[in-house]
């Protein structure tokens, strides 16, 4: 009987110690972003050529943390320009200049399988002479990339986008290109100069579309990526 006792003492500190040890695997604590500043109108950093800059990324200390991974975006192709493997909370990339660029920073523990992402924040790397820059590329919002969508009661998908730009005071309107072909045929005339950030509009059952947004600032232009989706 002692022996018994002795054994399920043993089991039981085991199990507990097993325990432990699996609660002390915590998931990666989210970061916040400090530089550069989000939606800055004129990021300069340190330029190194006519072309080039050196920018300095900037992020806070997260928990559980063992290393994080710095990832740009440039907004113009949608090209993924650096992802790092950092220990340290800041890194010196260097970019082109007179493009507009997102970044975000996920976190990660050597001890756990989940990533948890920052915040995603945008600014514009000035060049020269640049006074008005170009609207930030729209970001889509609505119909997911390649999903499968059912029409409403008048045969309608809705469109769902938003649109920001580096210039304080600029209005915005943009163009919904909406094609079975690229996203980049000329679209229809209710389609074009919108202030609103969705439309309805009435499309085939059973087809595949592509489609983008073009945002203007009153001087430039920009045009998001292209995505697809497929009606019922």
């Amino acid at each position: 009987m002692i022996k018994s006792s002795k054994y399920f003492s043993l089991i039981f500190t085991l199990i507990l110690l097993i325990s432990c040890e699996s609660e002390s695997f915590n998931a990666p604590g989210k970061t916040t972003l400090i530089s550069p500043e989000n939606v800055q109108t004129c990021e300069t950093g340190v330029s190194i050529s006519d072309t080039q800059s050196e920018v300095t990324f900037s992020w806070s200390e997260s928990e559980y943390t063992d290393y994080y991974d710095l990832n740009i975006i440039n907004l113009n192709s949608n090209l993924v320009i650096w992802s790092s493997k950092n220990i340290l909370t800041s890194d010196k990339v260097v970019l082109v200049k007179g493009q507009p660029y997102s970044w975000k920073v996920n976190t990660r523990n050597s001890e756990v399988s989940e990533i948890t992402s920052s915040d995603t924040w945008k600014f514009y790397l000035g060049g020269l002479g640049v006074i008005n820059f170009a609207p930030y590329p729209a970001a889509l919002l609505a119909p997911n990339n390649s999903s499968t969508l059912e029409r409403n009661s008048n045969g309608e998908i809705t469109f769902k986008w938003d649109g920001s730009d580096p210039d304080d005071g600029d209005d915005l309107v943009y163009t919904l290109y909406v094609d079975t072909i690229d996203g980049k045929q000329t679209p229809a005339a209710s389609q074009t100069d919108l202030s609103v950030k969705t439309l309805n509009v009435a499309l085939d059952a059973g087809t595949t579309y592509y489609w983008r947004i073009k945002t203007f600032d009153g001087k430039n232009n920009s045009y998001s990526v292209v995505r697809s989706f497929k009606t019922k």
